[in-house]
């Protein structure tokens, strides 16, 4: 095996203990979210979790994140999907290229279902990086319409988010979160984005 995919494996070690298999939860507590399956909402945020998390929304960023936002706007008035992708080590080797395009997938789906919702973009970690990849893939007219980005323990956090309004843009890297500068060590802090839950869905609040 080569010496970088060992280093990554290494890495990601306790990242995969702390994640537990997918549990389908009530409301919005759960790592699994397909609220594209129901009825329009007035926000909708599709969510890329981070490598080897369970579910599609994962454990660490995600399902805080959503439970603030439902406080802050009322939980019927939003709808999370999450993106299913791999979320394994060849999406870290590709930068999140393919699974950039899945995500890209479920926001034309989310428009089309649902053409007055909207849309919030989020990823954790590898998650992140498909963010980034889907606002350089979708149409400048789809990410002008893009109601606000939020991620966490991005590694891509310097690149900015293309076609979308720098005002709607926030990126949480917590100190000693080493991914956020590139290495794929992962340290403590970068399974807390839990605590900044808040902040993103005040952040996400003011921009709808």
């Amino acid at each position: 095996m080569p010496s970088f995919t060992k280093t990554i494996l290494l890495a990601l070690a306790p990242f995969a203990a702390a994640s537990p298999l997918a549990t389908r939860q009530s409301g919005f507590s759960g790592s699994t979210q397909n609220g594209l399956e129901g009825a329009c909402k007035d926000v909708t945020v599709i969510f890329a979790r981070g490598t080897s998390e369970g579910g599609n929304v994962g454990t660490v960023a995600g399902p805080p994140f959503f439970q603030a936002l439902a406080k802050e706007i009322g939980s019927d008035k939003l709808a999370v999907q999450g993106v299913e992708y791999p979320a394994d080590i060849g999406g870290i080797m590709n930068l999140g290229s393919d699974g950039g395009k899945k995500m890209v997938a479920v926001v034309e789906q989310a428009y089309k279902k649902c053409p007055n919702t909207k849309v919030v973009l989020s990823g954790y970690s590898q998650g992140a990086m498909l963010v980034h990849n889907a606002a350089k893939s979708l149409p400048a007219a789809t990410t002008s319409k893009i109601a606000a980005v939020v991620t966490f323990g991005d590694p891509f956090k310097s690149q900015g988010f293309q076609g979308v309004p720098e005002g709607r843009c926030k990126v949480f890297c917590r100190s000693g979160d080493s991914v956020c500068s590139g290495s794929f060590v992962i340290t403590a802090a970068h399974l807390q984005y839990g605590q900044d839950a808040q902040a993103a869905a005040d952040f996400v609040a003011g921009n709808l």
